[in-house]
């Protein structure tokens, strides 16, 4: 089985933008949605850093290539691609990452390094399933699960082989 991408190992980047890319049009088309120009490069530059981005960092960067955007133009592009599950909002940080399981339904769970910023989407359904068991056990029913867990990655560790 090939290695995972993770943003603190080396991996081919501009593939893994390419295909979040490739997914949110095949997802938009597969649900009629509008996959307009500014919404697409809105989740091209969140793919391109693996650091969550704020709206006020996308529209400055959009500034920085000669768009004329305005916050509620950035902010709508951000409920367009969150509504159809392209990207995900980190609260912690008020910041978007994007979705590494674009098109399934999944609760996300987040590992943020505190060091350098980036941030991990994981994939581990048995801990919503615990969070969901422990609800039901008092009667609670969980309408939105979103978990983040800040600590340290492999590379600001210094662990070998992540540098």
């Amino acid at each position: 089985m090939p290695e995972r991408a993770l943003p603190y190992r080396p991996h081919n980047h501009e593939a893994c933008v390419s295909q979040a890319l490739a997914d949110a049009r095949a997802i938009c088309r597969r649900q009629n949605a509008r996959l307009t120009p500014i919404r697409e490069r809105v989740l091209e530059l969140i793919w391109q850093s693996h650091k969550p981005l704020g709206a006020y960092d996308i529209l400055a960067m959009l500034g920085t290539e000669g768009h004329n955007a305005a916050p509620p133009t950035v902010y709508r592009a951000l409920d367009f691609l969150l509504q159809y599950g392209l990207v995900h909002r980190i609260a912690s940080l008020n910041a978007f990452t994007g979705c590494t399981h674009a098109g399934e339904h999944h609760r996300g769970t987040f590992l943020i390094c505190r060091e350098c910023g980036n941030v991990l989407e994981l994939d581990a359904p048995e801990v919503t399933r615990a969070v969901e068991a422990a609800a039901a056990d008092v009667a609670f029913r969980p309408e939105e699960i979103t978990m983040e867990v800040a600590g340290r990655c492999p590379r600001c560790l210094g662990e070998p082989g992540h540098a």
